[in-house]
């Protein structure tokens, strides 16, 4: 108690902190009384997120700063106070019961109306020309904005394909033991769903394993408890021993390492090849990025910049495995990966109904690629989570775009609430797992203003 009294005789010697503080109570109450005008829309999800932006508040400015920083607190205060311009924006929605009410354009709050010198009467701080799209209309419009230009369409791909073809004959000729298979290119852009800039493409490195010497067993059965993670291990090493499969030499005790596999790929790329020449060759130049955790080239053109990827990558059991294991000391994890399955399912779906999936994903992927904080949403989050609608939600017509495009909002906000997002093709993985407190009280906010307000998300 004493360290307590201490602390706020500190803080209101240091320039009217106190009021400050008083201050927060009255945010915490209009903003809980904002949220609850909502809760017919995103029930508890919006309230929650609302509470945990606001104690976030507060967290920071009664949090104890270093006193030998004579700038910590001034920071502090800036730092607590960052997020209330996006909440005071934030428009209060009318109620809606029903789950067929959301798709229901969401009326803003009553403004005050004051009289116009013409004549008419307008709302006071609303503009007097208003734009009469609809979002139906606003959304075909923006995702004509967000397709790929020609060239980059055409010269990626074969930019990526010729650079794969050189890193395919080195590989040949440095490791002719190994048996890696052909290498693919994979990504959004080779399937029709990358937005905006073709700058990005994963480089797929197969290695052919013998099933009868290796074997998959499940994260879930190994220490880390993890589902979405495999572990591949060498077997029969009393009939066959350490030497009969070429990939031994990358084991660690007796499990096939992606971290010693990557770690001899990162060396090849960094100090093996010569990209100089391989770049003078195909008229762009080369760069292995040296500090990544990620086998990753920086390719320059005259006409774009791109980010090759290169992945390992293990087929098994149908299962797709690539050598991304997790931050830590773990090393023998492979990551199971679902892209394939999810850009099939999500085209098999569309083709079925003549449905809007596909276009509804562009336009939030390209949302989430022109939004920093919501980089970690794009891609496979909000595609699996398309993909769970589909099996509740029968009505994916073109037509039906701004509904929903509002659903998937909605359904956003609340699964950011519970920080779960079951994966589509196993529901034990959890794919908001790696996200931090923080980003998703960020994500959480930006979409919640989106479900009143989707035309921040189409700037």
């Amino acid at each position: 108690m004493a360290a307590f009294w201490q602390q706020r005789g500190r803080r209101q010697e240091s320039g009217g902190l106190g009021s400050v503080l008083d201050g927060l109570g009255s945010v915490f109450d209009v903003l809980l009384a904002n949220a609850r005008l909502v809760l017919g829309v995103s029930g508890a999800a919006v309230l929650a997120i609302a509470t945990l932006a606001v104690k976030r508040l507060i967290d920071r400015a009664t949090s104890p700063r270093d006193e030998s920083d004579p700038k910590a607190e001034q920071k502090s205060l800036e730092d607590s106070w960052q997020d209330l311009p996006l909440i005071k924006a934030t428009p209060k929605p009318a109620k809606k019961q029903r789950r067929e009410d959301l798709s229901e354009p969401l009326l803003s709050a009553a403004q005050p109306v004051v009289p116009d010198p013409r004549g008419s009467s307008v709302p006071l701080g609303a503009p007097q020309v208003q734009s009469s799209l609809t979002l139906q209309e606003k959304l075909l419009s923006h995702s004509s904005q967000l397709a790929v230009p020609e060239f980059q369409v055409s010269l990626v791909p074969q930019l990526a394909r010729s650079i794969c073809s050189q890193l395919q004959n080195f590989l040949r000729s440095k490791f002719p033991e190994l048996p890696f298979g052909r290498p693919s290119l994979s990504g959004a852009l080779l399937d029709g769903l990358e937005v905006l800039a073709a700058d990005h493409v994963h480089l797929m490195l197969p290695l052919v394993l013998d099933a009868g010497l290796w074997s998959l067993i499940s994260g879930e059965d190994t220490v880390v408890r993890n589902p979405q993670y495999w572990m591949i291990k060498r077997i029969d090493l009393g009939y066959f021993p350490r030497g009969c499969s070429p990939w031994d030499r990358f084991m660690v005790g007796r499990y096939l390492s992606s971290s010693v596999l990557n770690e001899t790929l990162h060396k090849l790329l960094v100090a093996s090849i010569n990209w100089p020449a391989i770049g003078g060759l195909l008229g762009c130049a080369i760069h292995p990025v040296v500090a990544s955790r990620e086998l990753k080239l920086e390719v320059k053109h005259d006409q774009v910049d791109l980010s090759i990827t290169l992945l390992p990558v293990v087929e098994m059991e149908d299962k797709v495995l690539v050598a991304v294991p997790p931050e830590g000391p773990v090393e023998n994890l492979w990551l199971e990966s679902f892209y394939r399955a999810e850009v099939s399912r999500l085209k098999e779906l569309d083709a079925a109904d003549s449905g809007a999936r596909q276009l509804c994903l562009r336009i939030l992927n390209g949302a989430c690629k022109r939004q920093p904080r919501l980089h970690k949403l794009g891609g496979s989050p909000v595609t699996h989570l398309i993909l769970h609608l589909s099996d509740t939600t029968s009505d994916w017509a073109q037509e039906s775009l701004a509904d929903r495009f509002q659903q998937v909002l909605e359904e956003l906000v609340a699964s950011l609430e519970k920080g779960v997002l079951p994966c589509y093709f196993n529901p034990k993985i959890n794919l908001f797992s790696g996200l931090l407190e923080e980003e998703i009280d960020e994500m959480g906010f930006v979409l919640y203003r989106a479900i009143t307000e989707p035309e921040v998300l189409l700037k």
